[in-house]
């Protein structure tokens, strides 16, 4: 039956996954270095390494709202282009900071690749709104996403490959993705277009992908500040505060690891290859399961919902990974905890698309993921301040947060959303 259906849409989602990857590996290279560049290089205090983190945050935060407006004006095609320019500009010239710029060359430096890399979740998001049936938006979220662990996989390889213990030849390790993003900005450009007005797309599976959403009309897109009247985007900013997490693993396990087992670059390599090798394996289950479920009957509401508490529950453990003095026992915690976290994430991502119109979904993106990094900021600023002054007892107060934040996320969501009913274009619910 796929067959006669069509597939085109996966060659889209491939595009989705190339991004993903080059944007993971972009942000992931400096938790792996950091280490390195505070013991060898730059000699960071902890509160500078938060500091370099807070401004890529404060950075991605505010383009979340800027870019998933522009993206929602201007359509995914432009906005995804820009975005992917922008960082990869900015990655480039982490290359050129020298010891003299200190701390503060690195803020700037990860403030403009905050801006860009900020465009790449509500473009991605948006195009499998456009793309996909609501039976298949998990999955195919779960498998772009799945790019943002390859990413942080190549990442620790990269730096390996490039990198000696000492710190030389740190400087190439952020040129590596110039040129992969010049590639895939020649690919999306001669590939994409909206379904509707694509010449490969056959008239099956067109009529596939629209065939369970309502049609839109073209009239501008929805301001975000109606969108905050309404509950659906309240709860989507809940679920979305675990994106504190998600950073933390990213920007901190290289730093924990250090500090607690004495890990230097070489040593760092292999856990944190196994920590997102699992996360890829949980961000493909996750969408797969709730897709499952859908398909074998249930409603969008639950089978998102289970999914996510089953996935709550896998990260709980997590909570133990600074009270034991087995290195490998803490870093399989780490490495389910990143995993649940990325099953979660494959259906937190479908939300928009599930309770918004296509024409808000961007926006609505920008939205959540603001509030998630601006959490992020937060927490680095006391992590930082913590860690500088009483030492690695901040980690204990960390990955407490990170093991029970997810199940009070899922509570939120049910106490606002009980039933998730999709709203209209007029925000009000279709099945009302």
């Amino acid at each position: 039956m796929e067959k006669s259906i069509g597939n085109y849409r996966w060659r889209i989602l491939a595009l989705l996954f190339f991004a993903t990857t080059i944007n993971y590996l972009d942000r992931s290279i400096i938790g792996v270095l950091g280490p390195t560049l505070r013991n060898h290089v730059f000699y960071w205090t902890d509160q500078d390494y938060a500091n370099i983190n807070i401004a890529f945050k404060i950075a991605y935060s505010i383009g979340l709202v800027t870019m998933g407006a522009i993206i929602d004006k201007f359509g995914t095609k432009l906005g995804y282009t820009i975005s992917i320019a922008i960082w990869s500009t900015f990655g480039m010239l982490h290359a050129t900071i020298t010891k003299s710029m200190g701390w503060i060359g690195f803020a700037l430096a990860r403030f403009g690749l905050g801006l860009g890399e900020s465009g790449n979740f509500p473009a991605a998001i948006k195009t499998v709104a456009e793309w996909f049936p609501k039976k298949e938006r998990a999955f195919a979220a779960g498998l772009f996403n799945a790019g943002s662990n390859i990413g942080a996989i190549l990442a620790p390889l990269v730096v390996l490959l490039i990198v000696s213990n000492d710190g030389k030849n740190w400087q190439f390790t952020f040129l590596v993705t110039g040129l992969l993003s010049a590639l895939w900005v020649f690919l999306w450009l001669k590939t994409y277009r909206k379904p509707e007005l694509h010449s490969k797309l056959s008239k099956e599976e067109l009529q596939y992908i629209s065939n369970d959403s309502s049609v839109e009309s073209d009239n501008q897109n929805i301001p975000w500040t109606r969108l905050l009247t309404v509950k659906e985007t309240w709860a989507f900013i809940a679920v979305k505060t675990t994106d504190a997490v998600w950073l933390f693993y990213i920007f901190w396990t290289s730093f924990f690891l250090n500090r607690t087992f004495g890990l230097e670059l070489k040593g760092l390599a292999l856990p944190m290859i196994v920590i997102f090798l699992v996360a890829d394996i949980g961000s493909i289950g996750g969408g797969y399961m709730s897709s499952y479920f859908i398909k074998r009957g249930w409603s969008v509401n639950w089978a998102r919902k289970i999914t996510m508490l089953i996935s709550a529950i896998c990260i709980m453990p997590v909570i133990f990974a600074t009270q034991t003095h087995n290195q490998w026992l803490a870093i399989i915690l780490i490495a389910i905890a990143a995993g649940g976290h990325q099953s979660w994430s494959a259906n937190v991502l479908t939300m928009p698309s599930d309770l918004f119109p296509k024409k808000a979904t961007a926006s609505i993106v920008g939205i959540g993921g603001m509030v998630g990094y601006g959490m992020g900021v937060l927490s680095d600023f006391f992590l930082g301040k913590v860690l500088t002054n009483s030492g690695p007892v901040g980690y204990v107060y960390a990955f407490i947060i990170a093991g029970s934040v997810y199940i009070i996320a899922l509570i939120i969501l049910h106490l606002l959303l009980p039933k998730m009913t999709p709203l209209d274009e007029n925000l009000v619910h279709i099945c009302e």
